[in-house]
């Protein structure tokens, strides 16, 4: 039976490994820690043996340990034996948890920011995935809405231009508002003479102005489409996003140029 002193003694190094597993160690870490703890320079035979853990396992734990600053190699002539650090080491651990923790906050907040939000990233390639998007825009748009495009229209038109032409087609016959921002080239000079046809809008952007990506934002989703080479299409389901690009759409459009 054991005596009242074993007992609280065994209930201590109990709590004490708990709050070194709390502290980021996981067990056999702890153990070794301990053990190595209490019986100073040792070989890794006394330490498993105090750790009450196989001796292989005990090597991979030590290096583990040293890995992380709490153990070191002391050589004493030939021979070779581990330390444990002193315990003040493991405040190093709680720093870089508490770096890990103050560089995933704002990505966790923007989590938090999103609940009771739908909100859906997808993502599709090449010109047989970018044109499954552009279908998706005309199933998800609604009549009366807005559909607002930034785009280099030269290049966007120059990637499958039968495809895009019979898009702009059938676009028009919706009923929505289709308002363009175009990048100052001859084509889209040419789309503005007769933005009537396809029941457009269109402004012209400052001539400094260079893209080589399309934006599309309907009240849904918004469209990110690379229009150069690698083709791909990002899909972005999420109210505010949605709302930041309208918003920042109407500020451009209000300095953009119209009919000249």
């Amino acid at each position: 039976m054991l005596s009242e002193e074993s007992t609280d003694f065994a209930m201590q190094t109990a709590a004490l490994k708990n709050s070194l597993i709390a502290l980021g160690l996981n067990e056999n870490e702890a153990a070794v820690y301990m053990a190595a703890l209490s019986t100073g320079a040792s070989t890794v035979l006394n330490i498993a043996r105090a750790a009450d853990i196989k001796r292989t396992t005990t090597y991979t734990v030590i290096e583990s340990l040293m890995s992380k600053g709490l153990m070191r190699i002391d050589v004493q002539g030939f021979k070779r034996r581990y330390s444990a650090e002193p315990p003040e080491k493991l405040s190093a651990i709680l720093e870089e948890r508490q770096a890990l923790f103050s560089k995933i906050l704002p990505e966790l907040n923007a989590l938090h920011r999103l609940q009771g939000e739908e909100s859906l990233i997808k993502f599709y390639q090449g010109k047989d995935g970018t044109k499954e998007v552009y279908e998706g825009l005309l199933r998800d748009v609604r009549s009366g809405e807005d559909y607002l495009v930034v785009s280099d229209q030269s290049l966007w038109y120059g990637l499958d231009p039968e495809f895009f032409e019979g898009f702009m087609r059938r676009r028009a016959k919706l009923k929505i508002n289709i308002r363009l921002l175009l990048i100052d080239n001859p084509i889209a000079r040419e789309y503005q003479k007769k933005q009537h046809v396809y029941n457009e809008e269109i402004r012209i952007l400052p001539k400094t102005t260079a893209l080589t990506t399309n934006l599309v934002v309907i009240p849904k989703k918004v469209v990110i489409h690379q229009v150069v080479p690698p083709i791909f299409a990002m899909v972005i389901e999420n109210k505010s996003v949605v709302q930041m690009c309208q918003e920042l759409f109407r500020v451009i459009w209000d300095t953009a140029q119209a009919d000249s």
